[in-house]
């Protein structure tokens, strides 16, 4: 019986490792691609989507809370309401994502305008920020992955390096945006 239980869980993850493996490389670059690409600049008529930093700023912050959450309550047995604040979590980075995009494909970028040592700790948790966004990405998908084939003893083991890597990524979204908010043009 174990032999069934463990092949259906190893065929869910290896259904699922390709997607992980193209989702992984394909979002960074096709978010890396679009970022360059300004429809105004390329003669399109788009109004800019100046609105839309606090909101993505928001969901940001609200994944954050949503994550925070949803680890008290695995901790609290709560299993079925940490499944759905998981699900909601990756909903929201994927909203998130979604008009991160569009922002920069209408609005031209906002060059941070602070100095002295405010300037280096803007890039600094800019840059830690971007490039844990990209690392998070194959993380949240293993990780969710693993619940989706019952292997809570991993899904719990590498949880222990998403969690605070996503939870950082979030807190350091709100950060950034409130740091160069300032500077916007409105």
């Amino acid at each position: 019986m174990d032999n069934i239980s463990n092949n259906v869980e190893n065929t869910i993850e290896q259904k699922y490792n390709k997607w992980i493996i193209i989702l992984s490389v394909a979002i960074p670059l096709v978010v890396a691609l679009l970022f360059g690409v300004n429809l105004r600049k390329l003669g399109y008529d788009v109004q800019p989507l100046s609105f839309l930093p606090p909101i993505y700023a928001a969901i940001n912050g609200i994944t954050a809370v949503v994550l925070v959450v949803a680890v008290w309550a695995i901790k609290n047995g709560k299993r079925k309401l940490h499944e759905n604040l998981m699900k909601f979590a990756i909903v929201l980075s994927v909203l998130f994502l979604g008009m991160y995009v569009a922002y920069h494909m209408t609005s031209d970028s906002t060059k941070f305008g602070g100095e002295g040592a405010i300037k280096y700790l803007y890039y600094f948790i800019l840059i830690t920020h971007i490039c844990l966004s990209v690392i998070i990405i194959p993380f949240v998908l293993v990780t969710y992955v693993k619940a989706l084939a019952q292997r809570f003893d991993k899904h719990r083991k590498i949880a222990k390096i998403t969690f605070p890597l996503w939870l950082y990524v979030a807190v350091t979204g709100v950060i950034v945006y409130l740091m160069i908010s300032p500077y916007y043009n409105h």
